[in-house]
């Protein structure tokens, strides 16, 4: 799974390493964003690719409450031209999502202790994801939301998880947003692309604890910690299977990582690139539901 992620660079850097309009002229330096939190987005419609602010958690635009979107903020590589929630999006709305590193927790004994993997030169990774639109029928707002994709770990990532995310190399970003690329064969090699990296294009780590709690933010939450602060000993995380049950939420508790979220408000609830107001904490699992159609754009 992706539950956790950094975006430190400024959006106008972004804008330069992805050949895209910078529609957000956001600063950069976040260290623990986190599902229902808005991130920047690359999106591509015909000739115009740009960076632009989505909420983290997909909404389906046949959903009835945008609450939905707080446990569909991962897709699984494997069904998502199956699963309603996501076929649509995957031949129409596909969005790549950077990020300077991403967090993943293992288990050791009642502690989570992360660590953080990034790419080794530096680079910014960017993870294939999806995106639809939803609109409130009370209020008439538009919210614009995303997946991450995730595929099965490499052997890098093994021992910590069994997921992880599906990051895409440079030379197949264009095919990726092509939005010509709608059914049949284009479909189809576009799926062949979600699968694992080689484990020597990313570097992995432990970081502190404060991690786990999405109230922290800051530089110090991505530098690796001394080996005696480490918990070791742990057991790989591990996703429950694909729910199949309408409404499912793959078990209590669970979440996009560790941690309190804290009130309404935290960390500046509300603002540009906060948490959504009054959100209910995201869960694992994904489900599928028998609608389908174009969402709003």
């Amino acid at each position: 799974m992706c539950g956790r992620m950094t975006q430190q660079r400024p959006t106008s850097e972004l804008a330069e390493i992805f050949e895209a309009e910078d529609r957000i002229d956001a600063p950069g330096g976040r260290y623990n964003l986190a599902p229902t939190d808005e991130a920047a987005v690359v999106v591509q419609r015909e000739d115009s690719r740009a960076i632009v602010p989505y909420r983290w958690g997909l909404i389906p635009h046949w959903s009835e409450s945008a609450n939905t979107g707080n446990r569909m903020f991962n897709a699984r590589a494997e069904t998502l031209d199956r699963n309603a929630a996501f076929r649509y999006a995957f031949s129409k709305r596909r969005c790549l999502i950077p990020a300077d590193a991403y967090y993943e927790w293992q288990r050791a004994g009642k502690i989570r202790q992360p660590y953080a993997i990034k790419r080794p030169d530096g680079r910014p990774i960017a993870l294939a994801g999806l995106w639809a639109g939803w609109k409130d029928e009370d209020t008439g707002e538009v919210i614009r939301s995303f997946t991450i994709i995730t595929t099965s770990a490499n052997a890098m990532m093994a021992p910590i998880h069994n997921r992880m995310p599906v990051m895409l190399p440079e030379d197949a970003w264009d095919r990726w947003l092509d939005a010509s690329r709608r059914e049949g064969e284009a479909l189809a090699e576009l799926k062949g692309l979600l699968v694992p990296s080689e484990e020597d294009w990313l570097e992995l780590y432990p970081v502190s604890r404060r991690v786990n709690d999405v109230r922290n933010d800051g530089p110090d939450l991505v530098e690796q910690i001394p080996d005696d602060q480490v918990a070791h000993g742990g057991e790989p995380t591990t996703d429950p299977p694909e729910s199949r049950s309408r409404g499912s939420r793959g078990g209590p508790g669970s979440r996009g990582g560790p941690g309190s979220r804290g009130g309404p408000g935290s960390r500046g609830g509300g603002a540009r690139f906060g948490r959504a107001p009054n959100a209910a904490p995201p869960t694992r699992g994904l489900f599928d539901l028998d609608s389908d159609g174009p969402p709003a754009d």
